[in-house]
């Protein structure tokens, strides 16, 4: 689906069709272009929705995304449209900052990584939730026993 076929929709409806079908569970990654260096990658989204479970109200925040990669870099477009399928889940902020560092881990395996969920005022408060991801590196001498092992 590209984004010309969104253009050429009828009604809103058949726009979130499209959008939702884009919006697949799967996320994309690309060759890092620098593997052999450690860079932190930034990713902001502004305007991340879901559900309170609880009400079924909406809630809005923001996801910081930060990582050093491995092997895979994440592929932008591709994130921004597993952003849109919360747009209708019930979840905890604390479920869903976790769910979102899982799933991203999952797909790029960083060498770090570290995911943010800053929400907005709901009845006076605020929350921010903070999961981390630190990938072991075996280190030279427990490298060098394994391969005498085998």
């Amino acid at each position: 689906m590209l984004a010309r076929d969104v253009l050429k929709c009828q009604s809103p409806n058949q726009t979130l069709d499209i959008i939702r079908a884009m919006s697949s569970d799967s996320l994309e990654t690309f060759p890092n272009p620098k593997p052999s260096r450690d860079y932190e990658i930034a990713v902001v989204c502004p305007e991340f929705t879901s559900l309170c479970p609880k009400t079924g109200l909406p809630d809005f925040g923001e996801i910081r995304i930060t990582y050093v990669p491995d092997a895979r870099c994440l592929e932008l477009k591709a994130l921004k449209y597993y952003f849109i399928d919360f747009r209708d889940r019930g979840i905890f902020y604390e479920q869903v900052t976790n769910q979102i560092l899982d799933d991203l881990v999952a797909a790029c395996s960083p060498r770090e990584m570290t995911v943010e969920g800053r929400f907005s005022v709901r009845g006076g408060i605020t929350t921010s939730v903070t999961a981390r991801h630190v990938k072991r590196r075996q280190t030279r001498k427990a490298s060098a026993t394994k391969r005498r092992s085998q």
